[in-house]
């Protein structure tokens, strides 16, 4: 870490300490360090779907990612956020600006208050500093769907195509404004176990996924399946607990609820262009030889099916409260990995909103090569970190080779360099895996 992080502050109780309370009806906590080097860690929690089992707020990408952060001497604080569960983002915000204000009321002014999240958190992180610049330093958005409206749309395009390939008569899987969203959601998901049986079906699972870039790769400790087979069914895997599930009618209609009417929609979308500037073609075009099937065929099913349009004023919303456009008034790091249910894509575009809105100067982009959703290991987290914080305090960015920084996160040692695999629900130490990487255009942007 930078000299500075070693320095440690003068406040009113120190030691190691916890607080944790309630503020405006959102459940928070702060852990102080044995010796505070000044530093504040914001750190925004991810989208927890309903039924999220209740856990305390973490600290950082990992369950134990607080341990490191105490031991270097950083204060950490986080809000559970109102509600704590479904698209809560404009609430977040506002409630970890409550802790920020609760932090230096109590404690003390940090020296940089650092805003850090995971997934949906790391979105959240930089619209906390893009609404709150004089309060946030720098920002590190793990894994983030920054374009979280994009995000949504493209879930709907996958369960549209496989709802309009799969079961075209199916009227009891409905995708938004559902009358049994759980029900649909079931159902879909039904659908998809029994599908991905024939060949037929895996090749139009396919098709739906190159409509969001979902690649056939879905864990951080084995390689990617050789067989279209194999990548096909990872996709299944994937559309299992996220398109058909976290975003699929429950989500949809959550996401209503908070923003006032359905803003998803694919009015206007041509799926065949789509699906060509899709960079998982080729998979699609040999699943669909494999099954004997036509794919202009489906194609054209899919330009014929009717579409879903959006209610203007919950789109606006989104636009309003959920989508960062970019403005970088403090340095950001993100990190992400190659390939993701949450695609890297996203970090092109928000790349290209920094190029319109902010200062390019004030963005790192950082990749792991590595799959499935937030997979880092504590050392690449703090190698982003310490990334971050040599900007904020010297005016200039270290290195971000992809060497460079594979070798200080290789430096902390195995203790701190496990990656968590969702497809396997297992922990494994793997290398550093930073990488130069450049990602694809994001398929549907919300601008």
């Amino acid at each position: 870490m930078p000299s500075t992080a070693a320095a440690t502050v003068e406040w009113p109780n120190p030691g190691r300490h916890t607080y944790e309370g309630t503020i405006d009806g959102a459940k928070y906590k702060v852990e102080m360090p044995e010796r505070w080097n000044g530093t504040l860690l914001l750190y925004s929690h991810p989208y927890y779907p309903d039924g999220m089992p209740e856990f305390p707020p973490g600290y950082g990408n990992r369950v134990d990612s607080e341990a490191y952060f105490l031991e270097q001497g950083y204060a950490l604080a986080a809000s559970d956020f109102k509600g704590r569960t479904g698209f809560v983002m404009k609430e977040a915000v506002d409630d970890q600006v409550g802790v920020l204000n609760w932090f230096e009321k109590h404690v003390g002014k940090p020296r940089r208050t650092v805003a850090t999240g995971s997934s949906g958190g790391g979105a959240i992180s930089l619209l906390l500093a893009e609404k709150h610049p004089s309060r946030i330093d720098g920002v590190v958005a793990m894994c983030a769907p920054t374009d979280v409206h994009g995000q949504w749309n493209m879930s709907l395009d996958i369960n549209f195509a496989l709802k309009t390939l799969l079961a075209p008569g199916a009227d009891d899987i409905e995708l938004v404004n559902a009358k049994d969203p759980k029900g649909s959601d079931l159902r879909m998901q039904k659908l998809l176990t029994e599908q991905v049986e024939t060949a037929q079906g895996r090749a139009r699972i396919a098709l739906a996924s190159a409509f969001g870039n979902v690649t056939g790769w879905n864990s951080a400790h084995d390689p990617k399946p050789a067989s279209v087979e194999g990548q096909i069914r990872a996709q299944y895997q994937l559309h299992l607990m996220g398109a058909a599930s976290v975003f699929g009618a429950v989500g949809q209609a959550d996401l209503a609820a908070h923003a006032g009417g359905n803003p998803s929609h694919n009015v206007g979308v041509d799926y065949a262009r789509q699906l060509a500037k899709s960079d998982q073609l080729e998979l699609v075009r040999k699943a669909y030889r494999e099954a004997g099937l036509d794919l202009g065929k489906d194609l054209a099913r899919l330009a014929k099916a009717p579409r879903i349009s959006p209610d203007p004023a919950a789109r606006q919303w989104m636009l309003r409260y959920a989508v960062p456009r970019g403005t970088t008034p403090s340095p950001v790091v993100t990190l992400h990995n190659t390939v993701d249910l949450a695609v890297a894509d996203h970090e092109r575009w928000y790349a290209g909103q920094v190029r319109r809105n902010g200062d390019t100067g004030k963005l790192r982009q950082l990749f792991a090569a590595r799959a499935t959703h937030c997979a880092f290991s504590i050392a690449e987290e703090a190698v982003a970190l310490e990334t971050l914080l040599t900007r904020i305090e010297s005016g200039r960015w270290p290195s971000t080779a992809p060497a460079h920084l594979n070798a200080k996160a290789a430096a902390l040692g195995e203790s701190w360099s496990k990656v968590y695999d969702f497809a396997t629900n297992s922990d494994a130490v793997r290398p550093p895996a930073f990488t130069a990487y450049r990602p694809n255009p994001l398929l549907r942007p919300s601008r």
